[in-house]
């Protein structure tokens, strides 16, 4: 025989709201996203209630948040808690937590003191200095592998990034820094040939360049440069999940991405450095030939006699400790990087100034442990 057909399931109610005696209001049907529709174009809901009343619940099927909300804004922001009639025990533990939720002020953020703003920030400023710090210590600590097994170096990764900061850098530099000779020469040239001492420009551009330009402008434009293109890729790779999946298959981040960096940064700023200190004492002799009379012999001759070699090994041994920090410094601020693209942008800004910063702070104690040590 035939299989009888089924009886059709009864389509659930949609939601209602009827008005009884004695201010008792019945719910029935389903009070949720779904069934909402007719109550919310009922008359019954464009007035809300002043006084207190009851919700006689026994006919509920459905009740969710939708349904609490829509009665919440039916009895209106000043009327009394409502008196709940017969109700499931789940749908009237939600509509209690709605109407208290409902009842509770909006909060404000709170309004800080100038004191209090300035030690919360001296507070994340100590913080952030304290990471940085023991970034520096796992980085000495995961030197050691590398130092034990030579193969950890990663010379092949070590040697592009030497191609990317160093010989790709090398017409930038050498053009700011054959300008930067030019212009030392020429500010110097007005003031010496009123005293007839036209030859000390080549004292004046062989120790500025060597000592101090040189290393110190090569460091500004690398930090801008390579620095932030350290943080922006070890942030991205932050974001894309790359650096968890390195610690999931047992890589060290800092060994795999940041020692090669530093590495490649200590072999490539001190070599750019020299470069910078060739074009600019090229682009001083230049000015110096047009301004001084003072011809490219005499020029090499004097240069060679005055200059002391140790002028150009302290601005290379400065050049070393600038490269430390504009690597250390991106690696930091590029694995500091939240789940955002925003973050990047921000950890990136904050490597360049935080680079040119420590740099300038450096090349200040430098001056004065050389004045004093009289170097």
């Amino acid at each position: 025989m035939p299989d009888a057909p089924r009886p059709a399931a009864a389509a659930p109610l949609e939601a209602a709201l009827v008005h009884g005696p004695d201010e008792v209001w019945r719910l029935s049907g389903r009070w949720t996203i779904e069934g909402l529709g007719p109550v919310l174009k009922s008359q019954a809901l464009a007035v809300a209630a002043t006084k207190l009343v009851t919700l006689d619940g026994s006919a509920l099927d459905e009740f969710d948040t939708a349904g609490a909300w829509v009665l919440r804004r039916w009895l209106g922001p000043n009327a009394p808690a409502p008196s709940l009639l017969a109700w499931p025990l789940d749908a009237a533990t939600l509509m209690k937590e709605v109407q208290t939720d409902a009842a509770l002020p909006v909060p404000t953020p709170p309004r800080f003191k100038l004191r209090e703003r300035l030690g919360m920030a001296a507070v994340g400023a100590a913080s952030r200095a304290l990471a940085f710090l023991r970034f520096v210590g796992e980085i000495a600590l995961a030197a050691f592998g590398p130092l034990r097994h030579r193969r950890g170096w990663w010379l092949r990764t070590i040697g592009h990034e030497i191609q990317i900061d160093g010989y790709d850098a090398l017409p930038i530099i050498g053009l700011t820094s054959f300008l930067l000779g030019v212009v030392v020469a020429y500010q110097g040239a007005d003031q010496l040939r009123h005293y007839g001492a036209n030859v000390f420009v080549v004292e004046l551009i062989g120790y500025a360049m060597l000592r101090e330009f040189a290393p110190l402008i090569g460091a500004i434009i690398i930090a801008g440069r390579s620095g932030s293109a350290y943080a922006a890729q070890l942030g991205t790779m932050v974001v894309a999940e790359e650096v968890d999946a390195l610690r999931t298959i047992g890589i060290d981040p800092l060994q795999r991405l940041v020692l090669p960096k530093v590495a490649a940064m200590v072999v490539a700023l001190p070599l750019l450095t020299v470069f910078a200190d060739i074009t600019g004492v090229f682009g001083g002799m230049v000015m110096a030939r047009s301004r001084l009379d003072i011809g490219y012999a005499e020029f090499i001759d004097r240069f060679g006699r005055v200059i002391h070699g140790s002028a150009l090994l302290l601005g290379v041994g400065k050049s070393v400790v600038f490269a430390l920090i504009i690597a250390t410094v991106g690696g930091f601020q590029g694995l500091r990087t939240k789940s955002s693209a925003d973050s990047v942008g921000r950890q990136t800004t904050l490597s360049v100034v935080q680079s040119i910063f420590l740099v300038i702070v450096a090349d200040a104690l430098f001056s004065v442990a050389f004045s004093v040590l009289r170097l």
